[in-house]
């Protein structure tokens, strides 16, 4: 980008900044969120700056995009909330209330969404895909150690989480179905 690109973006940004945050805020639900939204759309900004259009235009180019950007994020806040769902239902089939278990699945769930986005990853690289350390370390870019670590560390979260909730029957009682472990 030449000096004019960058002096034309740095002005459009001083002058619009304030409207664009305050459109993220109104129709976000949380201002990480607006954030974000502001963040991604001057970052289009900068990228596609000879598009700019003169003047007060710009603001409302920017509106455009910023619309875009809050599509994008509202869209991937549903694909979130999606796969929560499906991990739900997979929590149900793998930890449901039964005799043997004395684990009640709501509180199962609970705790689970309670954990770290880290943490919950790593069980569920486990769990539900079956990797291995040396798997997981290639699939994060960690070496094996810090794997074993850091699985060590989510386990001993969890399970703390889940005597905390008091949803143990009995000593010993399995909380992972037969075949798998955590």
């Amino acid at each position: 980008m030449d000096d004019d690109g960058a002096a034309r973006f740095e002005a459009v940004y001083r002058e619009t900044y304030d409207q664009i945050a305050a459109y993220a805020a109104r129709r976000c639900d949380s201002p990480q969120d607006a954030a974000d939204v502001v963040a991604e759309t001057f970052t289009v900004a900068w990228r596609r700056v000879g598009e700019l259009p003169p003047g007060q235009e710009a603001r409302l180019w920017l509106y455009g995009v910023a619309r875009r950007v809050l599509a994008d994020h509202r869209r991937s806040a549903v694909r979130h909330r999606l796969r929560s769902v499906e991990l739900d239902a997979e929590m149900v089939d793998l930890y449901g209330d039964s005799p043997d278990s004395g684990v009640g699945l709501s509180v199962i769930a609970a705790v689970f969404r309670s954990l770290s986005d880290d943490d919950r990853e790593l069980l569920s690289l486990v769990a539900w895909e079956g990797l291995g350390r040396e798997e997981i370390a290639t699939t994060l870019g960690l070496s094996r150690n810090a794997v074993r670590i850091r699985l060590y560390r989510a386990r001993r979260r969890f399970s703390r989480a889940l005597d905390g909730a008091d949803v143990r029957s009995a000593p010993g009682s399995r909380m992972v179905p037969t075949g798998r472990s955590l």
